[in-house]
């Protein structure tokens, strides 16, 4: 063992061996490196700002999972020569040993007969030395790697599902863009009023019509339903179109809601792309309750979906209720008196964010089932303990892909124009050049005020406490025009169209 061990060191492997493999892997790494750069001038080309962003993003993210390799990877000799008594590897275990004997030093993460027989170097030199005490490694060389290459997939999962979702939601939300551009065209032809009456007395009809919709219980479940068929319709997307405009954007009701909804959509995909602090410690928490008999992987797999279809039924319950709001104005034929009216009220702990860390949580909980699923099998094989029974994989399978499909065509689609129906607007309310040159506006009236305020504060004469004062005044007063500008500006000055 020490002649193989010795033999298969970089002392005596040929060079033209070590020459070739880092070649192989600098190569790829920069392949990588400068097609991540490319996409990210595109992007900058293109003014896609925030889909520049959620590029970084997914670079810091990859610059964590290398920091995370590279800490497996110095570590896992020092890891691996802690040793533990052999009755304590016995407890918790995610798969049964074969045999009672637990002085034997046996893989202890998974059984032998269930992983590929893949070993690495040293792994026999480190259960030696903790034999020689007496006792099992904390973890192994093999089990470390196993490990290592388990939280790779798993960010790698996460990335696709995060960007698939993304993409077919955000195809759904572009096929209302016919709706936005019939209402600009009937507004240009004089018929704005009129169509827009219409579809306003169809949405409170449909989702208002009948007392027995009040009650809670029937609320929900008619909201549960709906959201598998139909979940938005151009009545419903006129009225909180109108609802919007008439909150936000009193003075432009030409304002392009669509435009600004996917502006949104693309901010908030920059935040849900990244792996939070939490959804690391939940990967912990399942680990360590992925225990043999807990059937913790299949139980986990109904998760997502639940949470997918009370947050998909919350949205739809949200709309129901603001059309129950207006009903109770009791004037249903005009339109004006009775629009929408946006309320934080309508979410849980009214804050419309916490659907976006909903969202977030079940997209990374279904990305981190498909990619156990996938690095058991690969590891270990499909007939592995950890795998359960034939049954419990085709069930946690079909899950995923109802909960893929469900959030890509129905539950993102909703989230995107429901939450718009807060007491305040998004950030996507403005484009990158308004938003920038409000920054620097923003910036210079505070870097204003502080100068004003540290001269006055050292002031000697009289006149010079007067001026500074008098241009604390101004830069307050810039900063109070500044607030009013960032509530009217995007009502006044409509966006400019993409090219």
């Amino acid at each position: 063992m020490a002649e193989e061990e010795l033999s298969s060191s970089l002392e005596f492997t040929p060079t033209w061996v070590v020459a070739g493999v880092c070649f192989v892997i600098v190569l790829l790494s920069l392949f990588a490196e400068r097609g991540l750069h490319k996409l990210g001038k595109y992007l900058l080309h293109e003014k896609q700002d925030a889909l520049y962003e959620a590029l970084q993003k997914l670079k810091e993210e990859l610059m964590l999972l290398g920091f995370i390799s590279l800490l497996l990877t110095v570590t896992q000799r020092s890891i691996s020569r802690i040793c533990i008594p052999a009755h304590v590897a016995t407890h918790m275990l995610p798969c049964k040993r074969e045999t009672a004997e637990h002085k034997t030093p046996a893989h202890y993460f998974l059984n032998h007969s269930t992983n590929n027989g893949r070993r690495l170097l040293s792994a026999e030199t480190t259960s030696d030395h903790c034999q020689l005490k007496g006792k099992v490694p904390l973890l192994s060389l093999e089990g470390l790697h196993h490990l290592h290459i388990f939280i790779f997939v798993l960010a790698v999962v996460h990335v696709i599902f995060c960007v698939s979702t993304m993409v077919l939601g955000g195809a759904r939300v572009r096929q209302w863009k016919r709706w936005e551009e019939s209402i600009q065209k009937d507004r240009r032809s004089g018929k704005s009023t009129a169509q827009v009456g219409h579809h306003h007395r169809a949405f409170l009809k449909e989702r208002a019509d009948g007392y027995w919709r009040r009650a809670a219980i029937i609320g929900w479940m008619i909201a549960f339903f709906k959201q598998f068929y139909g979940s938005i319709t151009k009545s419903d997307y006129i009225a909180l179109r109108q609802g919007f405009i008439k909150e936000h954007c009193p003075g432009n009701p030409d304002f392009d809601f669509h435009k600004y909804m996917m502006r949104t959509l693309e901010v908030d995909f920059r935040k849900i792309v990244g792996i939070s602090w939490y959804l690391w410690l939940f990967v912990v928490l399942f680990l360590l309750l992925n225990v043999d008999g807990w059937n913790t992987y299949f139980w986990l797999a109904f998760l997502p979906l639940i949470l997918l279809l009370l947050v998909g039924a919350k949205l739809e319950n949200i709309i129901s209720r603001l059309a129950q709001d207006v009903e109770q104005t009791g004037v249903r034929a005009n339109e004006g008196a009775t629009r929408v009216r946006p309320s934080d009220e309508h979410f849980w702990f009214n804050k419309p964010r916490i659907v976006l860390n909903l969202i977030h949580f079940i997209l990374f909980q279904n990305s981190f089932e498909i990619a156990f699923f996938f690095w058991i099998w690969s590891t270990y094989g499909i007939h592995s303990c950890i795998m359960e029974k034939l049954g419990y994989i085709i069930a946690r399978l079909i899950m995923g892909v109802i909960v893929q499909v469900l959030c890509s065509y129905s539950t993102l689609p909703l989230y995107v124009i429901v939450t718009q129906m807060g007491s305040k607007f998004k950030e996507g309310m403005f484009d990158e050049t308004v938003h920038g040159a409000i920054g620097i506006w923003a910036e210079g009236a505070m870097s204003k005020s502080d100068d004003s305020k540290r001269s006055s504060s050292h002031g000697i004469h009289k006149m010079i406490n007067n001026e500074a004062s008098t241009t604390v005044d101004v830069a307050e007063q810039e900063m109070v025009v500044m607030e009013r500008t960032i509530n009217v500006l995007p009502c006044q000055v409509q966006p400019p169209s993409s090219s």
